[in-house]
């Protein structure tokens, strides 16, 4: 009974892996990019600088330019610099023309140490690696719903992974290089084992994170029907007055900010928004950063009167249920974390993607074995085959593809945003061409060259294209500009090594062949 229990395991978690293998990697791949979306943004907007700035006097710059270019505006909205998002972004939304009507809204950058206006060119940035991983690209609310069950079959395959390596910690310590689909199976066991607390808190938090999507029973039982109540309360509207006609000056916002913090034990906001500026009932609204602590908080807020400054709201502490949510919200998008633990989020999400991609190999090899000598491949495999390639190798080239069309589009070209995702499809799509016109392993290694070569030269693209090179980088210490250089360039020297690695294996397997069938040859002659 045992031992049919964990045949059985063996069985799910092999077809849970292959059916959603190939989504998870893209999944787990741009997510894993996600954690550096602030940098990858900056290195795609060259043009807004680096500055090292307090938030105050941003929030002073932001609201003197604001009173001079919006000042009948309805509304203000601030998003501040931090350690790692360099720009100043004002917003402001025009008094509606009639009653019902929202006007919209015009954005400027600004830079935060002079309060100049700043043109950086249209990206979506890092934000399209974050919002691809759980959104896929695909109109709400589909994307979010088939990456919410590609992790439940994530979550199902590392359980019965778990249950059906019965020395998996035993295996993990066992590592037989050039042994072929032996040294596929060591490595997949071993990354899987090394990550594991990784593997188990990414994947349940995303479950948790759309649990008011997957489980709505619970929610729609408690609030009897009315779903829109729970998330009023989960995120309490500010207590917004509207406009009283008379004018009052606005005191300063920096002053408030002050006091928001005496709030929050020393917590920084992150947004400001500004209702009804210039009149007597003015709101202003700081939202507080939640990079400063693990548990994320929804709704904090503080919300003051602007001509007075009179405290007007405070968000209380969370529940424990809320804050439980907000840890594992915290721990999946790892704000919290400093530039060390950051690349740890980083290393331990490459490893999840690594253990996904070695899985699918190790599927197909060994059903190509039996198919060895034949040398006929059924559809099927190389069905399996073909995907395999181009959700790996070609992902990696689309990601590189994506961040060149960032420096080869020209700055003012209408709709430069959308035109660089069409790249990274357009350049997925190829790969998938490619891939059913190449067999296998000269796919391989056609498509891991092509991804090393584009990968390794975005330094020498970036010093061709704009000033913003290494050189310059180091002169005015703007680190992540030459890390995100640096991390191309080590990327492309690894896919390169896996390339060259993956070729001598190809050449080794053909001369053994030619061996083999000289050998039979030989002894049918004699």
């Amino acid at each position: 009974m045992k031992e049919g229990f964990r045949q059985a395991m063996a069985w799910l978690h092999t077809w849970a892996g292959l059916t959603f293998g190939w989504l998870l990697f893209a999944i787990f791949l741009t997510g894993t990019l996600a954690y550096f979306k602030d940098e990858t943004t900056h290195w795609m907007q060259p043009e807004i600088p680096l500055r090292s700035v307090s938030s105050e006097a941003s929030l002073t710059l932001a609201q003197q330019y604001l009173e001079q270019h919006a000042a009948n505006a309805s509304r203000w909205i601030i998003d501040l610099p931090g350690v790692r998002e360099p720009g100043l972004t004002v917003r402001w939304q025009p008094a509606p023309a009639k009653p019902g009507e929202r006007g919209q809204f015009t954005e400027k950058r600004l830079d935060p140490q002079t309060g100049a206006e700043v043109q950086g060119r249209e990206t979506l940035g890092g934000e399209f690696f974050y919002r691809f991983h759980f959104q896929l690209q695909m109109p709400y609310p589909w994307g979010r719903w088939l990456s919410t069950i590609a992790a439940m079959v994530m979550f199902v395959a590392l359980i019965s992974g778990i249950i059906t390596h019965k020395k998996i910690f035993k295996d993990f310590f066992t590592f037989r290089p050039r042994k072929g689909q032996r040294s596929w199976l060591d490595g997949h066991n071993a990354v899987g084992v090394l990550v594991l607390p990784f593997h188990l808190m990414i994947t349940y938090s995303s479950l948790v994170i759309f649990m008011a999507m997957v489980m709505p029973a619970s929610i729609v039982a408690a609030y009897k029907g009315d779903v829109q109540a729970f998330y009023s309360e989960l995120f309490p509207a500010s207590s917004n007055t509207k406009a009283s006609g008379n004018p009052a000056p606005l005191l300063p916002l920096a002053t408030m900010q002050e006091k928001a913090r005496e709030q929050w034990s020393g917590g920084s906001a992150v947004r400001v928004t500004v209702n009804n500026p210039g009149d007597a009932n003015a709101s202003v609204v700081l939202a507080r950063d939640g990079a400063d602590r693990v548990v994320h908080d929804f709704g904090s807020a503080v919300t003051f009167n602007g001509a007075t400054g009179q405290l007007l709201a405070a968000a209380p502490e969370p529940g424990l249920p809320r804050a439980i949510a907000g840890g594992f919200y915290g721990l999946h998008m790892g704000h919290f974390a400093g530039p060390l633990l950051r690349w740890l989020y980083f290393i331990c999400g490459l490893a999840s993607t690594a253990m996904i991609g070695t899985g699918l190999v190790i599927w197909l090899g060994k059903r190509q074995l039996k198919h060895v000598k034949s040398g006929v491949m059924p559809f099927e495999l190389r069905l399996v085959d073909v995907l395999n390639i181009a959700s790996m190798s070609g992902l990696v080239i689309a990601v590189a593809v994506f961040f060149w069309s960032n420096r080869l589009l020209p700055v003012d070209m209408a709709g430069r945003a959308d035109w660089e995702v069409n790249s990274f499809f357009i350049a997925w799509g190829l790969s998938l061409l490619h891939t059913m016109l190449r067999r296998g392993r000269s796919a391989w290694v056609e498509q891991l060259t092509l991804a090393a070569l584009l990968l390794g030269a975005v330094p020498l693209l970036n010093a061709l294209t704009t000033p913003y090179h290494l050189g310059n980088a180091f002169a005015t210490g703007d680190w992540i500009m030459a890390g995100f250089d640096l991390a191309c360039l080590g990327s492309g020297l690894f896919l390169g090594w896996a390339a060259w690695k993956m070729r001598r294996a190809g050449q080794a397997e053909k001369a053994g062949r030619h061996s083999a069938q000289a050998i039979n040859l030989e002894q049918e002659a004699n």
